[in-house]
């Protein structure tokens, strides 16, 4: 148990705020677990997180040394590929960008409602482990994402280190210079090897969904989707994707409007075939990404032409 007295200086703010800054190598996944199983006392008195501080009051926080500074229980050893916060492998890393591999059921950032950790949360942590931020300095660049992936989809994600690296690479992820790959499994047949899928999507942001359409419609916009079958056995293709278009749910949306959803997909796809097959996470995972950079006068033109790749974990049996 570790006891504390709020200094005068540190009192009116809510615990949850007073938690945060005290103990910033703590997960906030874990900040929010020691509220809600009641780990925390104030004089004597369990709280909850928006209970706000007074100068003199006496906290008493029944939570582990290594949670309370952030070291997993494998005692913090860090070890290349390995993030220190348990959802993500690094796949590639310089003094402008790391590329990290997302386990799925990890969302890339904070939402209004979000009580756990984030993928950005853990980069940060990776980083400052490293010595290379610091969030108690301002003028230390907060790693960024350069592009999103949805909480179940696993993969490849770009971060920047510095906001050059992430002016840069928004810029390159735009001009359709860095290419993005996915693998997916699908229910049935696709009638062509490869093709190219071109519809419009419309966004429920009430229903947190989104919907496809061959017609033009207010507000929609227009998707272009390009797959290439890689195997097929079992009334299951095996595809890779390739977004021309980066819109919300793409993939997803648009395979099940053409018949073939995505396997695991709890919103677009089919939930009783799902449940037949016993699975719980879809089968998608942002796979390659390919720099294919044009002849420009910038500092991270040594990317030119690299590619880096990752073998989806699926939890369907038989597949690879």
């Amino acid at each position: 148990m570790k006891k504390i007295i709020v200094e005068k200086g540190q009192g009116n703010k809510k615990l949850i705020t007073f938690l945060r800054q005290n103990f910033k190598d703590m997960p906030v996944s874990a900040i929010y677990k020691a509220i809600r199983k009641k780990d925390i006392k104030v004089n004597g008195k369990r709280v909850k997180g928006d209970h706000i501080l007074l100068p003199g009051d006496l906290l008493e926080i029944y939570i582990p040394d290594n949670i309370l500074k952030g070291i997993p229980l494998d005692n913090g050893k860090a070890n290349s590929g390995l993030s220190l916060t348990y959802s993500f492998t690094v796949v590639y890393e310089d003094n402008n960008i790391i590329i990290v591999n997302k386990e799925q059921g990890i969302p890339v950032h904070p939402d209004r409602n979000q009580k756990e950790n984030t993928l950005i949360d853990s980069v940060k942590y990776y980083l400052q482990q490293k010595g290379e931020y610091n969030p108690l300095d301002s003028s230390s660049f907060s790693p960024s994402l350069c592009h999103r992936l949805d909480r179940n989809t696993g993969g490849l994600v770009i971060i920047a280190k510095n906001p050059s690296s992430l002016k840069i690479i928004l810029d390159k992820i735009k001009a359709n210079e860095i290419k993005k790959y996915y693998q997916c499994l699908v229910k049935g047949k696709m009638d062509k090897e490869k093709g190219e899928l071109r519809a419009f999507l419309e966004k429920d942001e009430s229903k947190s969904r989104v919907f496809i359409s061959n017609e033009k419609k207010p507000g929609s916009l227009e998707i272009i989707t390009k797959y290439k079958v890689l195997s097929y056995k079992d009334d299951i293709s095996k595809l890779e994707i390739e977004l021309v278009t980066g819109r919300t749910h793409q993939i997803r949306a648009h395979l099940a409007y053409i018949g073939h959803p995505i396997l695991g997909d709890g919103k677009y796809g089919i939930n009783s075939y799902n449940r037949a097959m016993k699975l719980k996470k879809q089968a998608l995972w942002a796979y390659k990404v390919i720099f294919d950079l044009k002849k420009d006068n910038h500092f991270l033109q040594y990317l030119k032409g690299k590619s880096f790749e990752v073998e989806p974990q699926w939890e369907v049996r038989g597949w690879k």
